[in-house]
Order: C-alpha cells, then structure tokens, then sequence
C-alpha cells in the first residue's frame, strides 16, 4: 500500500489545495493530509480550526486522513511510512522552492521521493495567503475556498 504525504500548512485550505489532493487520491492508496505547526508563522486559523475545516471539507475522498505534526516533515513521513510527499506546483515560480526542498529531504531521506503535482490553471494563482488578504478587505472568496472554509469564515 502506498502512503502518500501531503503536507503544508493550509491556512486554510484552498481549491487549488483540493484539486492536488484530489489528484493524489487517485494515484495514491493513501493521503495524509499534514498539517504543519509552525510556530515561526503567525497563523490565520488555529490548528484545530484547520484540521476541521479540512476534514469537511474532504470527507468525500475516502482515502485521506488528516492529522497535524511538528518538526521536519521527513521525520513525519517516516513515523507514518509514508514512501511519498506530495507538492503542488501553481506556477513556475513555485518549482525553485519546492526543487531546493525536495532535495534536501531527498538527502536526509533518500527512501521519500517528492512528487509535484500542477494544479488546473483555473486554481493556478490561489493561495491561503492571498485567500486571506481578500477575505481581510471584505472581499469575496467563494470561488476560492471549499463551501465549508466559506462558511466557516464568512461567519468568523
């Protein structure tokens, strides 16, 4: 059984996030979604408030699993016997980034390999950040965010 690792901090979780999961999903037997406390970034949502919005935001695909974790994702990897991490690429600005991680990882970890995964070109310019500078102007984010992380926020 392959296990997949999807790991980011997903604050919160977007279309385009989804969109590589669910891409995941179909190649993978299983995907954790890792959701990363970093107490160096000054979050938007709260772990938990992540995990659950992801959660239903993803109860639809059965072979996911979300969980949280600290500390280098590799190590997290390796607790779950996971042989894959995933990365999702927007753009090519992106895959300078993603290649220096991938290969540190790959040399602290040679047995994980990294697979990028494009998101469709429609979600290819979202992220939580930019998702999180709208929604702080009153703007609208529907079109970018799963219906529970729009519910949930437009309430907040």
């Amino acid at each position: 059984m392959k296990t997949a690792i999807y790991p980011g901090s997903f604050d919160p979780i977007t279309n385009g996030h989804l969109d590589v999961l669910k891409t995941s999903a179909g190649i993978f037997d299983k995907v954790i979604i890792a959701v990363a406390k970093n107490s160096e970034k000054n979050a938007f949502l709260t772990i938990d408030e992540r995990i659950k919005l992801i959660k239903e935001s993803t109860a639809d695909i059965k072979n996911v699993e979300v969980d949280a974790f600290d500390g280098l994702t590799i190590e997290y990897a390796r607790k779950k016997d996971a042989e894959i991490l995933i990365r999702g690429l927007r753009a090519v600005s992106d895959f300078e980034y993603e290649m220096q991680l991938s290969q540190t990882n790959s040399a602290l970890a040679p047995d994980i390999q990294t697979v990028f995964l494009i998101t469709k070109p429609e979600y290819n310019f979202i992220s939580s950040s930019t998702v999180r500078e709208i929604l702080q102007n009153n703007g609208d984010i529907s079109k970018f965010v799963p219906a529970p992380v729009f519910r949930y926020l437009s309430n907040r």
